[in-house]
């Protein structure tokens, strides 16, 4: 029974919110709850969020001061000149912007945590896609995906949770699978190529200097549907991404609705305002400061020197203190991102409802061992192929912390009882992070959409087919390579 609840309270979460029909946050919240209930454990729903706040409570920690510094950071003027940088490589070019964002992000992600990566990646590119017209769930989708590929280094978490988990060496899990997440990225860069081309083919030849299309199909292309109408939050105005007067559901170019057009957002002109080089927060004297005082909270995130949400805290305490050091101006700072900061930490903690009650009322186990139950026997010498396959959906619906602590353990032992070795059940538990990116119980990702303005809904339907390739790919060169 606890099996069947928990694929139909996962199910009802995801249909709900890409329906449109409730809000995650309060999806997140009501139905776990609701669920909760129907299993007879109303009376420990308490104890399982607090459970849930407590594990979660650092991390929306980390995010509100991570928020705040790279807030800070775009104020006074410290990625302006790798905003210029991609403008310049761009060229008003769809295809290249979409690869700029591929690149970018995976070089970002390079410091291990997801949430700096996207802070960065849209900081950076918001105003361009937005200037251009161009799709924001192609940003978000292509972000996310790179992030979860390049989210397999050692010091990026879930490498340090399976070695953790199965008494392994991190080095003996990642290094032999360098391959196959070369493969991967490889995917992800094809990926933002063919997405790239669609979307120059919907807006023809841009220039940055007014966004019209300069091609003979412009007055025809005016009425055309757009490849994503991805939504933004709040009310009132027209979907991103899309151009002035154009409405209804997005299609891509197969004629599949990727994503319908979302219920409000900024308008249109909102997205001519690109970052301000006159801006009353630039602070060009501070700017050597600045960048090396990201440096070194990016070196000393990777080193691993202090807890994450420790650095962050101490980072925008330092950040708002020399570039404001007036207390009025922190103030300003700070009420600035104050949106962001209560959006995001919000989600984390309405996540913390939905990790506390799958996990406390002992759904997430039952999940795990009926999926493991149903292997065929014929399928144990490979294990390595069945935990790939296994770990794109399970890392989705699941945190790391479960699958790694509590799935890849028993699936290790299925796997030894026919000759599978756990560093190889341990590689291929990583073949699902370029779709765990885009969970929705991964609060980075909150950041991600959030801050590009777009709908989590349309996100999802967006990224998660082409996400799920990616993994497959991985799976495969790894098959292809003899790795798994």
């Amino acid at each position: 029974m606890l099996t069947i609840l928990g694929f139909v309270m996962i199910a009802t979460f995801l249909v709900l919110i890409m329906m449109k029909k409730m809000s995650p946050m309060a999806a997140l919240v009501l139905i776990p709850a609701l669920f909760c209930i129907l299993v007879g454990q109303g009376a420990h729903l308490g104890d399982y969020v607090l459970k849930g706040i407590g594990d979660l409570a650092p991390t929306a920690a980390m995010l509100m001061f991570a928020i705040i510094y790279f807030g800070v950071m775009i104020d006074v003027g410290l990625f302006d000149p790798v905003v210029r940088g991609i403008l310049k490589f761009c060229k008003a070019d769809p295809v290249r912007v979409v690869l700029g964002t591929a690149l970018l992000a995976a070089i970002v992600s390079l410091d291990g945590d997801g949430s700096t990566t996207f802070m960065i990646t849209v900081s950076a590119l918001y105003p361009l896609y937005k200037r251009l017209k161009m799709s924001l769930v192609v940003m978000t989708g292509v972000a996310a995906t790179a992030n979860g590929v390049m989210n397999t280094l050692p010091w990026g978490g879930p490498t340090a949770r399976a070695a953790t988990a199965l008494k392994l060496d991190a080095g003996d899990i990642f290094v032999p699978m360098i391959p196959a997440l070369a493969v991967g990225l490889v995917a992800v860069f094809a990926l933002a190529y063919v997405l790239g081309r669609r979307e120059r083919k919907r807006l023809g030849v841009l220039t940055l200097g007014d966004t019209r299309l300069v091609t003979e199909a412009a007055d025809a292309m005016e009425t055309e549907q757009v490849l994503v109408g991805a939504g933004a939050g709040g009310t009132g105005g027209t979907a991103a991404g899309t151009r002035r007067g154009t409405g209804g559901a997005g299609t891509d170019a197969d004629g599949d609705a990727d994503a319908a057009t979302g219920s409000g957002g900024p308008a249109d002109d909102d997205g001519l305002q690109v970052l301000d080089p006159r801006r009353a927060t630039l602070r060009p004297k501070l700017y050597w400061f600045n960048a090396a005082l990201t440096i070194a909270l990016l070196t000393l995130l990777i080193l691993q020197v202090m807890p994450i949400p420790v650095l962050f805290l101490l980072g925008a305490a330092l950040a708002l203190t020399v570039n404001f050091p007036h207390m009025k101006d922190q103030k300003a700072r700070v009420a600035a991102h104050a949106e962001n900061v209560l959006n995001v930490s919000g989600m984390v903690f309405a996540a913390a409802v939905f990790t506390g009650v799958l996990t406390g009322t002992g759904m997430v186990e039952h999940m795990a061992r009926w999926l493991v139950s149903g292997i065929p026997d014929a399928l144990g010498p490979h294990m390595g192929i069945v935990t790939g396959v296994l770990s794109i959906p399970l890392t989705y619906f699941m945190s790391n912390d479960g699958f790694y602590f509590g799935i890849v353990p028993i699936l290790a032992e299925a796997g030894a009882a026919h000759g599978v070795a756990p560093v190889e059940i341990a590689r291929a538990s990583l073949v699902g992070q370029a779709l765990h990116m885009s969970s929705p119980l991964v609060p980075a990702v909150y950041v991600l959409v959030g801050m590009a303005k777009v709908e989590f809904g349309d996100h999802t339907k967006f990224t998660v087919k082409w996400a799920a390739l990616t993994s497959l790919v991985v799976m495969g060169a790894g098959v292809l390579f003899g790795i798994l």
